[in-house]
């Protein structure tokens, strides 16, 4: 019978072939001096952080906390908690002056004036889409936002409007990536990667922004069991307590508003039931939801499935002459 047990791992094991995947590849494969992690607070640069520090040496472990505008205070209080446990040296890099520079903020407002014209910078906004749990959803964006004092607003997006934001925000990715890069050419280190597999499978990445790495050490794994392994490895409570969260817009927003059908607990269910050909009417009373509910999950992971291949291919070439 399908169950939540099929997510169960023997964290111990998973860590010790991880770490040593880590050394295998930082120190032999990639013949660097050790790891960058960007560090936002999440369970994700979390688990890769005290991976590497744990595969490495604290000693050879930089981690970077890179805020800008819209990035909560918890992350950075988060970031910072872990890295004072792990002993890590760790920087800051305010990267708002960079996207003021590149007209991010600007962009973004622009294409919040087609949806909203009396938008101004004293709103909150955030991008989310309709509950695919209600009926068969086409993915159409819906733009929330909330001026001062009143009641959110939601209204569907343009695909231009929804391009542009889009467009902007990605600069945030993008940015955060050129400064692991700055500081792992800076010290020889490799860049670590921190997507998990529902992220890395469904392609919840921005393509030469967080999908960029040298290696991805969780890429295997479901949400759930990065969780899992998180409580085994000592990442603090507060940490693994806290909600996914895209921390990108103004407004707090959780990953399955954004991107994902449901939560992760239960996208991970169904992510593994498709992906082991479990009958949706096998895999619902696990996940807590309906066959019919589902089948429209199924299809949303086609669906996702299909945008991720743009995300993950390499850049054509006219010949192969056989180099990676």
């Amino acid at each position: 019978m399908f169950s939540r047990d099929v997510l169960r791992i023997d964290a111990p094991a998973v860590a010790q072939e991880i770490e040593q995947a880590i050394r295998d590849q930082v120190f032999g494969t990639l013949r660097r001096r050790g790891a960058v992690v960007g560090i936002s607070g999440g369970i994700d640069s979390s688990v890769v952080s005290t991976l590497c520090v744990r595969a490495l040496g604290k000693d050879k472990v930089l981690g970077i906390f890179m805020p800008e505008r819209d990035t909560s205070d918890d992350a950075l209080r988060l970031g910072k908690l872990l890295a004072e446990g792990l002993g890590i040296e760790a920087v800051i890099e305010n990267i708002k002056p960079a996207l003021t520079g590149l007209r991010c903020y600007e962009r973004q407002d622009e294409a919040i004036r087609m949806v909203y014209p009396d938008y101004n910078e004293s709103w909150k906004f955030k991008i989310t889409l309709p509950s695919i749990l209600e009926s068969d959803r086409l993915n159409v964006s819906q733009l929330t936002a909330q001026p001062p004092g009143e009641e959110p607003r939601v209204k569907r997006m343009p695909l231009n409007a929804y391009l542009q934001l889009v467009a902007a925000t990605n600069f945030k990715q993008r940015i955060r990536k050129m400064m692991e890069y700055y500081h792992a050419d800076r010290l020889n280190y490799a860049v670590a990667g921190t997507p998990n597999l529902l992220e890395y499978d469904q392609g919840f990445f921005v393509k030469q922004g967080d999908g960029a790495a040298d290696f991805k050490p969780i890429a295997h794994l479901y949400k759930s069991q990065v969780y899992a392994l998180a409580e085994y490895i000592g990442v603090p409570a507060d940490i693994r307590r806290r909600a996914p969260t895209t921390d990108t817009f103004s407004m707090p927003q959780g990953q399955d508003e954004f991107y994902f059908a449901l939560p992760y607990d239960k996208m991970d269910l169904c992510l593994y039931a498709y992906n082991n050909n479990v009958p949706a009417a096998d895999a619902a009373s696990a996940v807590g939801i309906t066959p019919q509910q589902v089948e429209r999950v199924f299809k949303d992971i086609e669906a996702k499935r299909r945008v991720a291949q743009y995300l993950h291919a390499q850049p054509l070439l006219v010949r192969d002459q056989g180099h990676a």
